[in-house]
């Protein structure tokens, strides 16, 4: 069955870096969009990246110039790098797939499955 796994979670202080990867099984990686969306506590969960089957990229623009998407088709991961982390930015994030190959609009189109989510906090 589809999972996505993430995984590089965990506490940074402001201006640090981390990467979180989502690994996927089940499906071929190739085909399809994979979107990061965070939810902060108290906030409504919000799109924060994605990449498309075609490696377009599309970002949010409160993270965009310090968060890099990418991803290994052969090892069926994507990642998503952070850097010049803010404590703003807390948030359990997850990866999720879209059941099609583009990013149109993602934050608005709902995915069709999920992963359990990972947390990140950043804190001095």
């Amino acid at each position: 069955q589809v999972q996505l796994v993430e995984s590089g979670g965990g506490l940074v202080q402001p201006g640090g870096s981390l990467r979180l990867s989502c690994a996927a099984s089940g499906f071929t990686l190739d085909y399809y969009a994979i979107g990061w969306f965070r939810q902060a506590p108290g906030k409504e969960r919000e799109g924060v990246s994605c990449i498309s089957s075609s490696d377009s990229r599309s970002y949010i623009n409160s993270v965009k110039g310090r968060f890099s998407i990418s991803r290994d088709n052969a090892k069926n991961t994507v990642y998503l790098q952070m850097n010049s982390l803010k404590p703003e930015d807390t948030a359990v994030y997850y990866c999720a797939r879209f059941g099609r190959s583009s990013c149109s609009r993602y934050g608005l189109v709902r995915p069709d499955y999920w992963g359990q989510g990972a947390q990140v906090t950043v804190s001095s």
